[in-house]
Formats: C-alpha cells, structure tokens, sequence
C-alpha cells in the first residue's frame, strides 16, 4: 500500500490519521494552513449527546464518548507530562426550558433520549439549584444530562496528531490540495502546492472546505459553512459547574434556516473564562464578527446567568461549522470516484464524533466489522441524493 493522504489537520483529520497509523498504515496529514487552525480551534470543545435525538448520529456519539474516555487516559500516557493537558472535563450537561412550551419540549425530547441509552434525569428546582447556584430560578423545566463532557479543541486536536506522528504519520501544513492525481478511472493521489503525493485512498477532511477540496478532485459534496460566534470572558472564580444551556439550542443545531439564529450555550474553562455562545447563520465564509451578534448573545446569557451582566468580556471570536443538508456527516468511500473517501459534515459536533469517525472510517478502508451501522452515513444515502448534482 502506497499509503493514505489525508486532507485537513482538524480533529477529525487528526483522528483519522492516528486511527490509521496505528493499524500500520502509512499516513501523510495535509493542511492549507496550519494544524487545528480552522474549525477545531474556533468552538468550545463540546462532547455532547444532550443535544441528539436517537438515531444514527447518536450512537455514533454514544461510542464516541467512550473512545475519548479512552484518549483521556491513553493521550497523557503516551505523550507524557511536557504536553498540555487535553483538559477532558466529564462535567456534564444541564438544559433548561424558559417557556412553557420549551419545558413540553423539551421533556418529550429527553424522554425519547432515554430510549436511545441517554443518562437524562428531569430536576426540581431544588436539585437545579444544588447544580448551579447562580442559575436564574426563572425556568419552566430542567434537565441533566451527566454523560456530556468537553476537552480543550485544539489542544486535542494537536495531541492526536502528535500521537499519530509517533506512530509513523507525516504532518504537512502549508500543503494546499490542487487537484487529483489519477491512475485511469481511479484517484490515485492529490497535486499539492508542494507537489504532488502518490496514495492509495485520500480522505477528505478538510471541515466546511470539503466541498471545494472535493470540487478540486472531482466530485459533489453537499458541504456549507454555517456560521458561530463566541465571547470568552476574562477569568473568574467559577460559578458555572456544567454545560448549561436553553433548550432552544436543540433547535437551532436541527434548523435549515439559513438566517441568525441565536441561543444560550454558557460554561467554564479549566482556565476560569466562561465561554458564551452561540450563533447559527449561513453566509458563505464571511468572517466579520458583528455587534448585534454579540449583543443577541450576550442577553440570552444574562437571562440564564444573571450575575453576568457585569462579567466582563475578554474577546470574541468565530468559526464555519460544516453543515450537510440532512444533518448527518459524511463518513466513507465515495462510489463516483474509487479511491476517495469522506469525513466531514459533521456541523458543531466534530470533536465528540471525531473519535468514533475515525474508527468507522478505519473499519470500511481495513475491512474490520464496523462497531456503528454505517450506511447512515454514506455520502450517497438517499436524503443526500438530490444535493449530489450541484444544482440544489
């Protein structure tokens, strides 16, 4: 085997390329840029399941979950006390309805979680209370959800690259992808603006720039950038002891509506800032960080977290989620053109299910039982067959 190129150093790349190099496989990483230097280090670090219903994307998250449970121990292990910590944190999750339509709603969704396997335990407003002190007491519903956690992204995302380097991968920033290399009707490798690498499969993982990497090999792929926003605050005492956010937010991940969408999503870091979130919109890859954005954000925080109306704001910053069509990534062999494979797509969710993507994706190329039912995913499953052609 001639090898595996893959395309973006995100934390999906990044796990692929681990994933990959540990079964033996020799690996070369690219990047236009540098490592983590996109989407994984513009988000929060969320490992979530609070916010999937049951079905495909869930059970990939369920066992993802348990493979990051793994690194967390595995990555300090293997790379020793000079790297930094991935910062795993099994806080967990607390959501909160604010109308009484969002608590109907919000107590269905949870209910149809706990058939899927989902740890979501209904609160009174004296457990709310025990959880989170300085929570508004002006909620309809509560839920808590023990099983969410968060890592520090690109701290992450760099661990699994350099673990995958001591395991033989190649790491190439700089390296932008230009167009296939064919050997007849097969892709065989990619032209790069460092020339071109020979590979038996690329794979492409390059986040909401799939689509044009992919566009530069030659195939469709139903990719967009849905735009987030964030504000960090300057450091604290922590008052904040788990994920907590509005319920709304589960509609905003689920949306199509590509205009602003806004709702809570509050936290602490290990280092004492609270990240503030968060935004949705669909505007292309355009960048500017606007202030009603931040303003919008920043109110929905105060009705969750009163004591944050004189926090005060360290920076703002943004990132492109990859956004697919019918909510599902993209994770395997594209049959239009042998030798190509995907996994990407994965929105906001890329860190908890970059774990559990590379294993799925190393399952199908070694030819090893999948541990999650794949056709979920594949790029052309039927819900995606209508954005294939380009012209929707």
């Amino acid at each position: 085997m001639t090898g595996v190129v893959v395309v973006g150093a995100g934390v999906v790349g990044a796990a692929v390329a681990r994933e990959l190099a540990t079964a033996g496989v020799a690996v070369t990483v690219v990047d236009r840029a540098a490592a983590a230097g996109g989407t994984s280090s513009a988000g929060e670090g969320n490992l979530l399941v609070s916010d999937k219903g049951p079905g495909a994307e869930l059970a990939l998250a369920l066992r993802s979950l348990t493979l990051w449970s793994g690194l967390a121990a595995a990555l300090p292990a293997e790379l020793g006390p000079a790297f930094p910590s991935i910062e795993h944190d099994p806080k967990g999750g607390l959501v909160v309805a604010t109308t009484a339509s969002g608590a109907l709603a919000l107590r269905d969704f949870a209910a149809s979680q706990r058939t899927a396997g989902i740890v979501a335990d209904p609160l009174d407003a004296a457990s709310v209370a025990a959880l989170e002190p300085d929570l508004t007491r002006d909620f309809t519903a509560a839920v808590h959800y023990p099983q969410d956690a968060q890592v520090q992204p690109a701290i992450a995302t760099e661990a699994l690259l350099a673990s995958a380097r001591r395991r033989g991968a190649v790491v190439r920033p700089g390296a932008e992808v230009l167009g296939p290399v064919m050997d007849g009707p097969r892709l065989a490798g990619v032209r790069t603006s460092a020339g071109d690498l020979p590979a038996d499969h690329v794979v492409v993982a390059a986040g909401p720039w799939s689509a044009e990497v992919a566009r530069r090999l030659g195939v469709v792929l139903p990719v967009r950038p849905r735009r987030g926003t964030l504000l960090v605050t300057t450091r604290m005492r922590q008052r904040i002891h788990h994920k907590v956010y509005d319920a709304d937010y589960v509609g905003a991940v689920e949306s199509d509506d590509g205009a602003l969408q806004t709702s809570s999503v509050i936290e602490s870091t290990a280092s004492g800032t609270v990240l503030i979130g968060s935004s949705r919109e669909q505007r292309g890859f355009d960048d500017r960080i606007e202030e009603p954005v931040l303003a919008a954000i920043a109110a929905k925080a105060i009705t969750l977290f009163p004591f944050l109306a004189s926090a005060a704001v360290m920076r703002a910053y943004g990132g492109f989620r990859p956004f697919v069509p019918d909510h599902l990534p993209v994770v395997g062999p594209d049959p239009r053109l042998p030798g190509l494979w995907h996994a990407t797509g994965h929105e906001g969710a890329g860190i908890v299910l970059s774990a559990a993507t590379a294993e799925l994706l190393g399952d199908l190329m070694l030819g090893r039982p999948p541990r999650v039912e794949a056709a979920a995913f594949a790029v052309d499953r039927p819900t995606l067959a209508p954005f294939l052609d380009g012209n929707v």
